[in-house]
């Protein structure tokens, strides 16, 4: 039965279809921003709008900014001999809340997944060589997840950098397995990127 009419259920079916967001959670995104001030609405909905027409991928390290270069890569605050390899833009979040790590990072966007089709060539490890090949790096450590698929891309991607003699590391336990670092509190990632070790 129609209670809503038209415009409130495509809402809330807009809604349901975000990850995390089930039926129930929609319903009630949607009365709040059916009761919002009209022009809270509006710039919520200029927000989404602009971050889809504007967000790009910084041609440095692959995580999303709405400039060239992300304000990481373009600080020189930053220690640029040392690069972190992460999934994915969320797990560098993750570690730049805890404040205490100082270099820059690589967003591979995935990781190598046969049973997915996702191969090397589907995940940002390409550019990660040619960056490595053009800049001076002494450290690359390496914080992917400790999945199977997490685990399989790290080996890979120590092996590939063997010949090139840059030092690789991979961060220590205290992650747990099969644990995603978004969801990780900041105590834990800073344990496992101070006990990282060569592999």
């Amino acid at each position: 039965m129609d209670v809503y009419g038209g415009q409130v259920n495509k809402l809330i079916a807009e809604l349901s279809g975000l990850p995390g967001i089930g039926g129930k959670t929609a319903q009630r995104l949607a009365f709040y921003i059916i009761n919002m001030p009209e022009d809270r609405a509006k710039n919520l909905a200029d927000a989404i709008v602009d971050a889809k027409t504007n967000i790009k991928y910084c041609k440095t390290c692959y995580t999303i900014t709405d400039r060239e270069e992300c304000p990481i890569c373009a600080s020189e605050k930053r220690n640029h001999k040392l690069i972190m390899v992460v999934e994915s833009p969320r797990d560098l979040a993750a570690y730049e809340r805890t404040a205490r790590y100082d270099g820059v990072y690589h967003v591979l966007h995935g990781v190598i997944n046969p049973a997915l089709g996702i191969g090397v060539g589907d995940i940002k490890l390409k550019e990660l060589i040619v960056r490595l090949e053009k800049q001076d790096v002494e450290e690359l450590i390496i914080a992917t997840n400790s999945s199977v698929e997490g685990e399989a891309t790290a080996m890979y991607i120590s092996k590939l950098l063997k010949p090139s003699g840059i030092k690789t590391t991979r961060i220590a336990s205290g992650v747990p397995v099969g644990g995603d670092l978004e969801c990780i509190d900041e105590v834990t990632l800073l344990r496992a990127l101070e006990g990282r070790i060569t592999i």
